[in-house]
């Protein structure tokens, strides 16, 4: 969400839009001053021209236009004064023509500097534990796409704090990687603003493995004293585990499952209504003749807000006749953006990439057991919190119940059966690493292009 922006003695708006000349050198006479354009090489340098009329809202824009040639890439760059310390805000529309994956050839980019135009360091401490001894420095910030605007006007922004020994930001607005294309930039400026609040959620974990239960009902109702501890720890988000419905009750899954909503949902609905929270219960789910292994999202409202059907079938699943799902939902929650996966989905990059590349801030997984690496790596290549509930001992080292970072580290987990693990975080917190900066906001420009639909 842009924060209310509060304009003080820096506001720096420009202008910018495209079609056009193909000069070589410098960019049109009426270009605001202090822009240039760049290129890595010469012999890969676009077409640049400056339009007083062609931009959002029919202001001025900067285009950049590529010819039938691949790899094409320039941009328009320009320096401005910054106070270190201080919150800025950065946005810019562009309108693009024929660019095939606008998240990779479409880039705006900010590079904080010093007074001299060096490097400076981090304020924040990186992630620790390796390249022992490197001092983390600020690197480029690469602003987020958000909505698409009206008359295929496309907004890029975000917020940043600036170095306290920045002194300058060089922003660059790209169009790199597209033949035969076009892009106008628009409506662009940073400005200083008030320090965004942050996004504080509680995200909880169970242990617990039912027992004794003769009915699916049986196995729900063991859930109810630990949902009620998070809620009094205060948790936004309590995840239970796999298939908790079948656990120890000697009965097959086709035997068991019921339709999604249905009486396992209404009852975690009610005690996610009762206690204002969010609720994650792997069920199983019969839709017709099919049978599924899903997660349903209850909200506080105590209805069900949706379901994540397990992609990934090991062997047992698939010889009871479980149906894999297709689809990688991520719901908008009081919180932020949740996405679901369940247990073998974790051994699989694909599931928990397509729930982040949909935009998935907090992945809840329901899970019987899975290498505990892999919970790391799910976490971290996606720059995700990673909520894990499993049926594991924690001696076996095969599965532990956890709340992952997005470094992959487990910053809350449980030690016993029975027990509640609650960690408290901020979504708004820009993890920083040594020699790659923020890469969550990189993972979307660097990520390849492997995806049919993306093509």
């Amino acid at each position: 969400m842009r924060p209310p922006i509060a304009f003080s003695s820096i506001v720096l708006t420009i202008v910018v839009c495209s079609a056009v000349a193909s000069e070589r050198g410098s960019p049109d006479s009426d270009a605001p001053a202090g822009w240039q354009t760049i290129s890595p090489r010469d012999e890969l340098r676009p077409a640049f021209a400056y339009d007083r009329k062609g931009g959002l809202d029919g202001k001025g824009c900067f285009a950049i236009r590529a010819d039938a040639r691949e790899g094409l890439d320039g941009s328009w760059t320009r320096s401005f004064a910054v106070e270190g310390g201080k919150y800025y805000h950065f946005s810019a529309s562009y309108k693009a023509k024929s660019v095939a994956i606008p998240r990779r050839s479409i880039v705006a980019k900010l590079d904080w500097q010093d007074a001299q135009g060096g490097s400076v360091p981090l304020d924040e401490p990186s992630v620790a534990g390796y390249l022992r001894g490197s001092i983390g420095m600020a690197e480029t910030e690469f602003p987020a796409t958000r909505n698409g605007g009206s008359g295929g006007w496309t907004e890029m922004s975000d917020t940043y704090r600036a170095p306290s020994r920045a002194a300058r930001a060089v922003v660059s607005l790209h169009l790199q990687w597209a033949p035969k294309s076009e892009v106008r930039w628009s409506n662009v400026s940073l400005a200083e603003v008030a320090a965004p609040a942050p996004r504080i959620v509680r995200l909880a974990t169970v242990h617990y493995r039912p027992s004794g239960g003769k009915t699916p009902m049986d196995n729900c109702h063991q859930f109810e004293p630990f949902i009620a501890e998070a809620a009094r720890q205060k948790a936004d988000l309590v995840v239970l585990g796999e298939t908790l419905d079948m656990v120890n009750v000697g009965k097959k899954p086709a035997e068991l499952a019921e339709p999604l909503p249905g009486p396992a949902t209404s009852y975690f609905g009610e005690l996610a209504r009762k206690h204002g929270l969010y609720i994650v219960a792997g069920l199983l789910e019969r839709d017709g003749h099919l049978v599924y292994n899903s997660a349903a999202l209850l909200g506080p409202d105590g209805r069900m807000l949706g379901k994540y059907r397990k992609t990934c079938l090991p062997r047992d699943e698939v010889n009871w006749g479980i149906c894999p799902g297709h689809e990688y939902p991520v719901f908008e929650t009081r919180f932020g953006k949740l996405g679901m996966m369940i247990c073998y989905d974790g051994f699989f990059p694909e599931v928990a990439r397509e729930l982040a590349n949909r935009g998935a801030e907090v992945i809840a997984w329901p899970v019987w057991g899975c290498n505990p690496l892999l919970a790391r790596a799910r976490a971290c290549e996606n720059h995700v919190y990673l909520v894990s509930s499993t049926y594991e001992d924690v001696a076996h080292n095969w599965m532990i119940s956890a709340v992952f970072d997005h470094s992959g580290e487990a910053i809350a987990k449980t030690d016993k059966w029975g027990s509640v693990a609650v960690a408290e975080v901020d979504l708004n917190h820009r993890t920083q690493w040594v020699s790659l900066g923020d890469f969550k906001s990189e993972i979307p420009r660097h990520r390849p292009v492997s995806d049919d639909w993306e093509k």
